[in-house]
């Protein structure tokens, strides 16, 4: 039989771990019960009510029919000579509430269909929580798109990193999880709220992310304050997760070496910053209106003999001793690959032997 002992327990207890009102958790068993009649009970036309009072441990079960004088769908109406003697206190087409709990809850049915709906309530239930559990987590972040937050880390599992929010989990997913890190338990790290979306096809969906070259930004913000006042700018960024970031940045002010402010004395800020995503290595690059140069820059520590460079086609051709390319293309072009996003210029390095 169904048991509504254990249903109560079991709201009770979900509700008080998962902050979900135990009004929406009957809700919930009540569709699972109805689907549960209806697929092997009923008709999947059929209008099902289930009232569900767990704090009386009752429940009721009814069919809505239409009454009409010749039935020609069984499981939406029926007639006056099936309602016997109470047919004088309707007319056609009213509708009618037929009481089928005794008949469900009967010796012949009671233990199948406790069983069956027990089930489909378990599974509904698990799907319903998780479908919460997303919209409460959209809640929570809707209004921090694109900003960084730090989180603590609550639990590890395989791949997954559980972190806590507000006494909210939120999953890192894999894909945004920077290989060089190392997740432990409570320890408290930085994390890009990537995107933030609710629609139809993907239900609400928050993306936190390690990997996005925005965090750096952000963390930037955090331990230089000439970011926040617009004395600095960080004009671009590029990132190639837990191996190398360069930073392209410029003041308004003709008396302030971006770069150095970036970096602080004796390095603090920038080493601040590289603590936070395992220390990755990270260039700081003053920005000029001279093009060529912001290259030579951003190619370091390679030293450059000439650049060329198209503007109406972003070509920039790099010459370069043999012995330079190595520092210039750097592991698996690395440098050159994160000084032509930082730059906009597509670079082609060109060894000249003399």
């Amino acid at each position: 039989m169904i048991d509504l002992k254990k249903i109560e327990a079991a709201v009770n207890l979900i509700s008080a771990e998962k902050k979900i009102p135990k009004e929406k958790l009957v809700d919930i068993i009540e569709s699972a019960i109805k689907t549960a009649y209806k697929k092997d009970y009923g008709n999947r036309d059929e209008n099902v009510s289930v009232k569900l009072d767990i704090e009386n441990w009752n429940i009721e079960i009814t069919i809505e029919k239409t009454l009409v004088k010749e039935v020609v769908n069984p499981s939406l109406e029926i007639s006056f000579e099936e309602l016997w003697d109470d047919a004088e206190w309707f007319k056609e087409w009213d509708t009618i509430e037929i009481d089928v709990t005794d008949e469900v809850m009967s010796k012949d049915l009671e233990s199948s269909f406790g069983r069956i709906a027990s089930q489909a309530a378990r599974q509904v239930i698990i799907q319903k929580i998780w479908d919460s559990e997303k919209e409460k987590t959209y809640e929570l972040f809707r209004w921090r798109e694109w900003e960084v937050i730090s989180m603590k880390v609550e639990l590890i599992e395989n791949w997954k990193v559980i972190l806590n929010y507000n006494w909210n989990q939120v999953i890192l997913p894999k894909g945004e999880q920077v290989s060089k890190d190392r997740y432990v338990a409570d320890q408290r790290l930085y994390v890009y709220v990537a995107s933030v979306t609710n629609d139809e096809k993907t239900w609400p969906k928050v993306v936190l992310s390690r990997k996005n070259a925005w965090l750096v930004k952000w963390l930037f913000g955090i331990y230089v304050p000439e970011l926040n006042d617009w004395t600095i700018t960080i004009d671009e960024i590029a990132r190639i997760p837990w191996i190398k970031t360069k930073i392209l940045v410029s003041s308004n002010a003709s008396e302030i070496d971006a770069a150095w402010t970036m970096i602080g004395q004796k390095w603090i800020r920038v080493k601040s910053v590289m603590d936070e995503i395992s220390w990755e290595r990270i260039d700081i690059i003053s920005n000029t209106e001279n093009k060529e140069e912001v290259i030579k820059k951003a190619l370091a520590p390679a030293e450059i003999l000439k650049v060329d460079v198209s503007e109406e086609d972003n070509v920039a051709n790099v010459y370069l001793l043999p012995s330079e390319r190595a520092k210039a293309v750097w592991k698996s072009g690395v440098n050159v690959n994160l000084a032509s996003q930082l730059t906009w210029f597509k670079i082609s390095i060109i060894e000249i032997t003399e």
